[in-house]
């Protein structure tokens, strides 16, 4: 199972009502993580699109490429493109330069987005919400597959034998598609044959299943091999629990207080936070023993082949995402990898 890392690259303060970090320096610390988790040796490294003052991102393709320089080895993905209201073209063009100043270790990972900014700044109607995600990641496998494109569409204008250029090193350019609450979502993908990330960021992860078995059968009922599956939650990891914990709470709670405002949600209560760190809860918030052994038992759950982690929900000291970035990578990651390796033989 491959393991790595997703960011939003987050701009909110550290504790209530004190500071809130400029873009210019979490965008350094950023490209830091990103190296970090390459040295350490983790497997994947996610960057997500947000179009928001809270958020550091609006092009994820611009800053992998600069950690692109900074890393030998790690692949390199959003976390998510949100196609439906971006150009699939351009999307495609982005990440096909990337893969090539990486090397080839460049991924998207396709998504509709969480929040609605993203559509009236570029002029696209929410009605058409769901329509404008399945036409433009129809394109998207379209240029993926084809350097001469002929492509007909409705909500975006079609193309007649048009080239697009530069292609990518690795052919076929991975795609990923992420998935949240949505059974048609995680059916589509499946038919499609792409592989799908589940973001299981609240609620019991089991009650997820559900999805990757709908994933699983309409790949097999579409002829195609088994798609891969990845998880992605929250998490984080200190030398104790307690510390994980202590240093995690507040900044979460900032955040997901922040959206819930907006959402309808409750509160979050440091009760609620504390019950989602228990074994069959969402949230891998603990020691590194804690976190080796939620995601072995997330993994019997679904057997995925991808685990990826957000540490910074709500923005933490960079030192304290450094530590757990480098506790994940060589105390978490060898310890899932050798339980792995041993149940397989």
């Amino acid at each position: 199972m491959e393991l790595g890392i997703y960011t939003f690259a987050e701009l909110t303060s550290e504790v209530a009502g004190g500071p809130v970090v400029g873009a210019e320096q979490r965008l350094r610390d950023l490209i830091e993580e990103i190296e970090l988790a390459d040295q350490v040796g983790l497997d994947v490294f996610g960057v997500g699109e947000h179009h928001r003052p809270d958020f550091a991102v609006s092009a994820p393709a611009v800053a992998l490429a600069a950690a692109a320089e900074r890393t030998e080895r790690i692949r390199l993905t959003s976390a998510v493109s949100v196609i439906s209201s971006d150009d699939p073209v351009r999307v495609f063009q982005d990440f096909a330069t990337l893969d090539l100043l990486s090397g080839g270790r460049a991924e998207i990972m396709a998504g509709r987005g969480s929040f609605v900014e993203p559509f009236p700044l570029f002029g696209y109607d929410l009605d058409h919400y769901d329509e404008l995600f399945a036409e433009k990641l129809e394109l998207l496998l379209a240029v993926r597959a084809s350097t001469e494109v002929s492509w007909d569409g409705r909500l975006r204008p079609s193309i007649d034998r048009r080239g697009v250029y530069p292609r990518p090193l690795q052919d076929p350019l991975p795609v990923w598609v992420a998935v949240g609450g949505s059974p048609e979502s995680a059916i589509r993908t499946g038919r499609l044959g792409l592989p799908m990330a589940l973001a299981i960021i609240g609620g019991q992860p089991a009650r997820f299943k559900p999805f990757a078995e709908l994933h699983a059968a309409a790949a097999a009922e579409a002829g195609a091999p088994r798609p891969e599956l990845g998880i992605n939650s929250h998490g984080f990891v200190a030398p104790t629990s307690q510390a994980a914990a202590d240093t995690a709470f507040p900044a979460f709670a900032l955040m997901m207080d922040r959206i819930g405002r907006e959402r309808g949600w409750p509160p979050m209560t440091r009760a609620a936070f504390e019950a989602s760190r228990r074994l069959e809860g969402a949230n891998l918030v603990g020691s590194p023993a804690e976190v080796t052994e939620k995601i072995l038992h997330q993994h019997r759950i679904f057997g995925h082949d991808r685990f990826l982690i957000q540490f910074s929900v709500g923005t933490l000291p960079h030192a304290e995402v450094m530590r757990s970035i480098e506790l994940f990578g060589t105390e978490v990651a060898p310890a899932v990898r050798r339980e792995l390796s041993s149940a397989r033989a």
